[in-house]
């Protein structure tokens, strides 16, 4: 914004444009006295001066509306990356152009997010459809039995699948960045160890479609290191087995064969606190790509993915984790590993968990 713009309105420039053709109209006027010109002559004269400062006048307010209905159109059929210039203009013209500019900016936001949404949901249906159709193709092969633990596994994921399908008719909230977190009192080794058992049950299942590839990797060894074991904390437990089961799929799909992907539960600093951290074998994170591994659709630098039967993804597992550890207001990132890739999560507990 130019600090010293004085801003002239468009009843103003009319204005100004009647009295400039007052001013020429009188103007040749005397010359027609002075000089015995015809009046038939600066009439004429008049008349095109008079023209010719309309027409500019004219064209310098009807362009930039031509350029807003244009860009209007566009919005209005899903085109939200136009834009009008002109913003900077020091009339209602510019006005004008800054709030279509800003209404665009919105549209698009508001678009993305929706896209972003509808991605992430369907991305965590495919893990518990998969973990179902597991339990139900080993039941009907005669893999195992159907006992209550292997029924009461797939009512969990019926479970599961009914919550995430509440989601998608939550629609207006999550649009608005409403997402409401039921936090609760948990203890944390036999919930890690579900998340850990599920995933190793999905894992059996033939060609599994997960929400991040495409393998059948049983060859990994999921290890659950809890301290204390009676630890406790405070979290919502459907949002942090997002977080969990998607650092897992990440691991599991970038660990070499036979490797071994860690899973460790610590006490944070507050009260009912957590540190959660998630280790692989695999080759690690290079640190000039740390800071996007979490964004949608980032897939690394890897050429290839390690052990037999897997796939590249599609890059939103860790974008969903980081999603869900900022609505704890936590944090999610990348450290400094010896060894393979380390993933650092931190729940602030009770203190600023939101409900």
């Amino acid at each position: 914004m130019r600090p010293f713009a004085i801003k002239i309105s468009i009843k103003a420039k009319l204005g100004t444009l009647v009295v400039v053709s007052v001013f020429i109209t009188t103007g040749l006027l005397l010359v027609a006295v002075r000089t015995e010109t015809e009046l038939r002559f600066i009439t004429v004269f008049s008349v095109i001066a008079t023209l010719l400062i309309t027409q500019f006048v004219a064209h310098g307010l009807t362009a930039p509306l031509d350029e807003m209905s244009t860009v209007a159109k566009g919005i209005s059929h899903g085109d939200y990356t136009r834009r009008v210039s002109g913003a900077d203009r020091r009339d209602e013209l510019g006005d004008l152009a800054a709030t279509i500019n800003r209404m665009a900016d919105d549209l698009e936001a508001v678009d993305r997010h929706r896209k972003e949404l509808v991605a992430n949901v369907s991305h965590e249906l495919r893990t518990p459809i998969a973990a179902l159709r597991a339990v139900l193709e080993n039941v009907v092969d005669g893999v195992v039995a159907a006992d209550p633990e292997m029924m009461l596994t797939a009512l969990r994921q019926t479970e599961r699948l009914g919550r995430l399908t509440e989601t998608l008719l939550d629609l207006s909230r999550l649009d608005n960045g409403v997402v409401p977190l039921k936090a609760s009192r948990f203890e944390v080794w036999p919930y890690l160890s579900g998340v850990l058992k599920e995933a190793n049950l999905a894992a059996t299942q033939r060609r599994l479609s997960s929400g991040s590839g495409h393998h059948t990797r049983t060859d990994v060894h999921l290890h659950l290191d809890v301290f204390p074991p009676e630890l406790t904390a405070h979290a919502d437990q459907e949002r942090l087995h997002q977080v969990v089961a998607n650092l897992l799929d990440n691991a599991v799909k970038h660990s070499p064969p036979h490797g071994r992907v860690t899973v460790r539960a610590r006490r944070g600093t507050r009260p009912e606190s957590l540190l959660l951290e998630v280790q692989d074998e695999g080759p690690g994170i290079p640190e000039q790509e740390r800071h996007k591994v979490f964004e949608r659709f980032n897939r690394g630098t890897v050429a290839a993915p390690h052990g037999p039967g897997s796939d590249g993804g599609t890059g939103l597992g860790l974008a969903i984790a980081r999603w869900a550890v900022d609505l704890h207001g936590g944090r999610i990132g990348a450290a400094e590993s010896a060894r393979g890739c380390l993933i650092r999560v931190s729940l602030p507990g009770i203190a600023r968990a939101r409900d």
